[in-house]
């Protein structure tokens, strides 16, 4: 076997459209574009959404809220993934992120705790926000909740 014998599979290659070579090709004559109008002509057809001159429908549909811009995100966790660590660990953004206990959001303004499940663990938890219910079982744990 020789490198030039190689050939693609029967039938895996169709050949180019050879437009305007008579009327046996079956794309003959008009090549394919019917008789005159603007999808005939060089250059023709419309853009994308155009609707002849009516109103499009991205326009006649109302605009509806808003962005906020200064939006806080937080990477959220909850007590309850953080039940399982050894006693005395201190719990910040990047201890969170670094063990996938939590995923990253893009821009955002630290870390918030909620109080979803159980913690029996005293653990040092450093974070920019807590709910109520997280912080009262971060310290009913004997833990420490500090604000960062």
């Amino acid at each position: 076997m020789r490198i030039d014998t190689i050939a693609p599979a029967e039938g895996a290659r169709t050949g180019e459209k050879r437009l305007g070579r008579g009327i046996g090709s079956g794309l003959g004559k008009t090549s394919g574009k019917g008789h005159k109008g603007q999808w005939a002509r060089s250059g023709g057809g419309v853009r994308p959404g155009f609707e002849g001159g009516q109103m499009p429908l991205a326009r006649r549909i109302p605009k509806r809220g808003f962005n906020n811009h200064f939006r806080k995100e937080y990477v959220i966790v909850n007590l309850a993934s953080l039940a399982d660590l050894p006693a005395g660990t201190v719990v910040d953004y990047g201890f969170v992120l670094s063990n996938g206990l939590a995923k990253d959001v893009k821009n955002n303004s630290g870390l918030k705790v909620l109080g979803g499940g159980e913690l029996s663990v005293a653990l040092t938890v450093r974070a920019a926000k807590y709910s109520a219910s997280a912080k009262e079982s971060i310290e009913k744990a004997g833990g420490t909740a500090e604000t960062v």
